[in-house]
Parts: C-alpha cells; structure tokens; sequence
C-alpha cells in the first residue's frame, strides 16, 4: 500500500497535483480544465441557503474534529460506493493538519457533526478536497463559511478541482490548466493564513 510523504504532498499542491486512492494505489491528477471557485463578488449564495444562515440553529466549527470530517467524507453514498480517500491518504492529510496545512470547517447541530468540508491550506491557495452532509445544506453552510474565512484571511485561490452541478450554484467556473497555473504562481506568493 502507497504511503505518502506530506513533504512531497505539499510540494505537488504548490504545482497544482494532488492525489486520489484507488485499490490500494496513490494517483496523481494535475486535470485539464480545472475548477475553481471565486471568491470575489463571482462567489453567489442561493437565495434559500442564505435565508436557512440568517436562520441559525447550527454552529460552526474550523479543525476541531478533522479526522472525523475525512472519514465522513470517505463514507459510501448512493452513487458513491467507493472512496478515493483511503488509509494512507486519511494519514497523510491528519498530518497536514496537525502541521497546520490542512483545515475543515464543520456544521454542527446540538453537538453532533453534521456536514462540512476539507482541504489543503498553502500560502494564498486552499485546495478543497471533499464535503459531506448528513443534514440538508450543512456542507453548503460549511462552503459559505469557508469562503468566508479565506477572504478575511487573504487568500487569492480557491480550487475544487473538478465541476458538480452543487458547486456550480455557487458560481464555479472551469479555466484551463495554463490559466490554473498561472493563478496558483500567484497564489503561492500570497502569506495567507487560515487561522
């Protein structure tokens, strides 16, 4: 079974690569177009979501459980059966965590996890990697959330990799790989910090 260095993790994210388990393997993807999502006034909050915010009800949490978010996120669904987030890329992620690199925001209702999001935090990028929801919109509250803190924090780059009909509501565009690049040139010049 591969292991990774996160080392050699962080590295790939400054080139725009990350990883993906597959039957025991590490893959490496760099896609061509790839997704992202502004965060600028391009970043749109549905109508219904921002209402359910002003609603309340939920607290919001940032690392607090981060292990727990990864393995909610690798939990068989209904038209995902198979996880590419396996043990070694469970690990390696945990590590990026407890050195600062990897972060997740978390929904949660009367104390129990209930949605929320993770992903790699490297100079002005934060690189997405997955979401889960166990109650309606938690995960979307959990985005919200997010872009939020990266644009206080000063982040310039906020990738998700690939397209799905819930991040394009949001306001995701795809842009070619030349054009990914040469954001993340940029973004890796950028001292930001998510906490």
């Amino acid at each position: 079974m591969d292991v990774i260095d996160p080392n050699i993790l962080l590295n790939a994210y400054s080139q725009g690569i990350f990883p993906m388990g597959e039957d025991g393997e590490i893959y490496w993807y760099d896609p061509d177009p790839r997704t992202i999502l502004p965060l600028d006034d391009g970043f749109h909050v549905p109508r219904s979501l921002a209402k359910r915010i002003r609603k309340g009800g939920f607290e919001i949490r940032y690392s607090s459980d981060f292990r727990a978010v990864m393995q909610a996120c690798a939990t068989p669904a209904p038209g995902r059966e198979q996880t590419w987030i396996t043990e070694p890329i469970l690990d390696v992620y945990c590590a990026l965590n407890r050195h600062g690199f990897a972060h997740s925001v978390e929904t949660w209702i009367d104390g129990e996890l209930v949605g929320g999001l993770y992903g790699v935090a490297l100079q002005g990028l934060f690189a997405g990697e997955s979401m889960f929801s166990k109650v309606t919109d938690s995960s979307k509250i959990a985005l919200v959330y997010l872009v939020q803190r990266l644009r206080e924090n000063g982040y310039v780059l906020l990738d998700t990799q690939f397209t799905t009909s819930h991040l394009q509501r949001f306001g995701a565009t795809e842009i070619s790989r030349a054009a990914y690049k040469r954001r993340l040139q940029v973004a890796m010049q950028v001292p930001a910090k998510f906490t």
